[in-house]
């Protein structure tokens, strides 16, 4: 009993297919992650100005 050529390329496939969806999907984890990372830098320097300026409104009223 033989298995036709072409079970093997469709086999091939769907294991190309999950290779390159695995590889996607990090690729993607890892974009997401960067922009969560920069994104939480731009507040906590929102954050440190926001701090500075309490500061400089504090001495200019004592």
């Amino acid at each position: 009993m033989t298995i036709p050529i072409w079970v093997y390329a469709v086999v091939a496939g769907i294991v190309i297919s999950a290779l390159m969806a695995i590889k996607t999907g990090r690729e993607e984890r890892q974009l997401e992650m960067e922009d969560i990372e920069r994104e939480g830098e731009i507040y906590m320097q929102r954050l440190e100005q926001e701090k500075e300026m309490k500061k400089g409104i504090k001495a200019t009223n004592e």
